[in-house]
């Protein structure tokens, strides 16, 4: 039977609990994954009060004059403030959309260390100097905090991802001890004035890495997932929780028996446009960009060979992100 909504799973008995217990909730993400290739964790032992001040701090950013927000302007779009119409999502699928309607500040890695992995030719790309706001004061720390509660939480469902694939735990633990994953704020602003034809929060797309970890604020205008079946589901912000998406890297990996499902934000009603605003708070997991992508022993045999040609993370999300961008 396929999953019509995006189920809700208690990871606190696979990170505490029994082999048993570990084994169920390992069962349960792999049928999500396999199913809808969303799913909202609870039990993930992120600190409530880190998200709140995450929040706090960035909503305060976003509230600053656009003249100061543009002063944390990176060079790089994966690094500093994005301002409105710097992105359009569905190009990524080689659709042609309006920029999609948001806003963000999107940081990297943090404390890159001096070396050749890291700072020679085929590293420096993915490992560029983050741009921190000069405002407000204290957001450096506390995005530091929970890129690595983040950083953390992911590695600990690339372990449940592993049990799942039928692979030993630590299978994924050599291809993301130097990933190259990005934390990001979007403030999706009150629209008041109608949106152009087609255009959208954030047009409809597959994200591009292993995992996709997102929280939501419960806002007119959300977060919508595509199932297998071409349904439009809405996600809901389920209080204390992460939504969870696998993305492109992980259904090649997995020759599509894990699927990376079609995501949309739609904007709010007309007669709702004030008073919607949203942030959400994103996790873009991606492994080392040397990691070789190629088909999980689990997921190939007779029959059913590789579907894919190997792929590097590294170069994968080069074309993918590049794909996205909105020409100056």
């Amino acid at each position: 039977m396929a999953l019509r909504s995006v189920p809700v799973i208690d990871i606190a008995p696979f990170l505490s609990g029994s082999p048993e217990e570990r084994r169920q909730v390992a069962a349960a993400v792999g049928q999500a994954c396999e199913e809808i290739g969303f799913l909202v964790v609870k039990g993930h032992r992120v600190p409530r009060e880190l998200v709140e001040q995450m929040y706090d701090v960035s909503r305060r950013f976003f509230d600053l004059p656009l003249d100061e927000k543009m002063k944390a302007h990176g060079r790089e779009r994966s690094r500093g403030y994005g301002p409105i119409g710097e992105e359009a999502l569905s190009y990524g699928l080689g659709k042609a959309a309006p920029a999609d309607v948001k806003e963000s500040l999107y940081e990297g890695p943090m404390d890159v260390p001096d070396t050749p992995y890291f700072r020679g030719p085929e590293g420096a790309p993915h490992f560029v100097p983050n741009v921190w706001p000069a405002r407000p004061e204290g957001l450096e720390a506390i995005w530091r905090a929970y890129y690595r509660q983040m950083e953390r939480l992911a590695g600990d469902i690339m372990r449940i991802f592993a049990i799942a694939l039928d692979l030993p735990e630590t299978f994924f633990a050599d291809k993301i001890d130097r990933h190259v994953s990005r934390v990001r704020a979007i403030n999706y602003p009150d629209q008041a004035e109608p949106p152009l034809p087609g255009q959208l929060r954030a047009g409809e797309h597959t994200d591009y890495g292993t995992i996709t970890i997102l929280r939501i604020e419960d806002a007119p205008g959300g977060l919508q997932v595509k199932t297998r079946q071409g349904e439009w589901l809405d996600v809901a912000a389920v209080p204390d929780a992460f939504v969870v998406n696998i993305g492109d890297l992980m259904m090649h990996w997995t020759n599509d028996r894990w699927i990376s499902t079609l995501h949309r934000v739609l904007n709010p009603p007309r007669d709702a446009a004030l008073g919607t605003r949203r942030i959400s708070l994103v996790f873009f997991h991606q492994p080392n960009y040397d990691a070789l992508i190629e088909c999980l022993p689990s997921c190939q045999g007779p029959g059913r060979p590789a579907k894919y040609p190997p792929v590097t993370s590294g170069e994968h999300r080069n074309r993918k992100f590049a794909a996205t961008t909105i020409a100056s």
